[in-house]
């Protein structure tokens, strides 16, 4: 029953990961569709980076702790990657540079959420295999 629990927090996080990560991209299109200026939307993205990168970290802590370790190694690039990122200094979007790295921003973000989406997939489905297998 521990590991159904298990499960559901990490299906949980990754719901978390993913709204993060659908925030972000809504506030690109709308800078490239001219709703909001690239102030507004640089800020509203810095505000959920860091959460983003620390619910992903205890993501990958959580399935280091509950012993699911195929599920952190196939976690492991994403959280290798937002280190990078943050040991670079390139996690914030700069106000002045927004609109040269748009595309780059989008794409960046676009794989992230195809990746957080296979993730989950595998989660549903160890969640529903170890239910059943209960």
């Amino acid at each position: 029953m521990g590991d159904i629990f298990a499960w559901l927090i990490s299906f949980f996080l990754l719901i978390a990961l993913l709204i993060l990560v659908t925030y972000q991209l809504m506030c690109l299109a709308d800078l490239e569709f001219d709703y909001i200026n690239p102030y507004e939307s640089s800020s509203r993205i810095n505000k959920v980076v860091l959460p983003e990168f620390i619910t992903h970290g205890v993501l990958c802590c959580f399935y280091i702790v509950t012993g699911h370790w195929i599920m952190c190694l196939f976690a492991a690039p994403y959280l290798y990657f937002n280190v990078q990122l943050y040991r670079q200094r390139k996690h914030l979007i700069d106000v002045t540079e927004i609109f040269n790295l748009l595309s780059w921003e989008k794409k960046q973000r676009l794989v992230k959420l195809f990746y957080l989406i296979f993730t989950l997939f595998f989660s549903v489905f160890w969640m529903i295999y170890t239910s059943v297998d209960d």
